[in-house]
């Protein structure tokens, strides 16, 4: 536990949300999982702790209000003025067997007020079914349980414009493929997360 603390400790609040997010996970590992759950949630947990660590560039730069209201001065760097749409996956779309973890990484940050499109496919006799479900907690995304996700956009809804979802709020959102029991979540990597930063005035 003082390890995986030391690990998280930089001096961001997006660290210390998603430490707090993590805090389950950490007191389920304690109370005996076995041994091949119990790592492979932590190297889950090292990984999105050093991407979020690696993300933050900001607090490098000695920028240490960016995203915050009070970012005006030298060290505003945001230079996004209006919210953006952006096409979740580029032109890959959405579809199993994409990284969106790996995409969401390089193609951040995301910004409070973009809007994420989804476009895939509607099922037909080759193309499976897909569609798009927000999980409520870190958790639920880790073990791509849909028990208490709320559906997005069905499978029907994915063609033409695609489906179109605000980041309304200054907080993570947890996206994920509900189609079959989680199978495209769990094994076709169709899931991923973005913690929006706000925009400055």
């Amino acid at each position: 536990m003082e390890k995986l603390l030391s690990v998280c400790y930089q001096p961001t609040m997006l660290n210390i949300i998603l430490f707090v997010q993590l805090l389950p996970l950490i007191e389920g590992i304690n109370m005996g999982s076995n041994f091949a759950q119990a790592l492979s949630a932590m190297l889950l947990i090292a990984s999105m702790v050093a991407a979020v660590s690696t993300a933050n560039k900001d607090w490098q730069q000695r920028n240490y209000t960016a995203g915050w209201d009070f970012n005006h001065g030298p060290y505003h760097l945001n230079k996004t003025n209006e919210p953006s749409k952006i096409v979740v996956g580029g032109s890959e779309n959405w579809h199993y067997g994409f990284n969106y973890a790996d995409w969401s990484l390089k193609n951040g940050p995301f910004y409070v007020q973009d809007t994420l499109v989804f476009k895939y496919d509607p099922p037909n006799n080759t193309t499976p079914p897909h569609s798009v479900y927000m999980l409520p907690n870190l958790w639920s995304f880790i073990h791509c349980d849909l028990s208490q996700a709320r559906m997005v956009g069905s499978p029907t809804q994915g063609g033409g414009e695609g489906v179109e979802f605000v980041l309304k709020s200054w907080q993570p959102y947890y996206f994920a493929c509900g189609e079959h029991n989680g199978t495209h979540c769990k094994d076709g990597m169709m899931r991923f997360f973005v913690f929006p930063k706000l925009r400055g005035y």
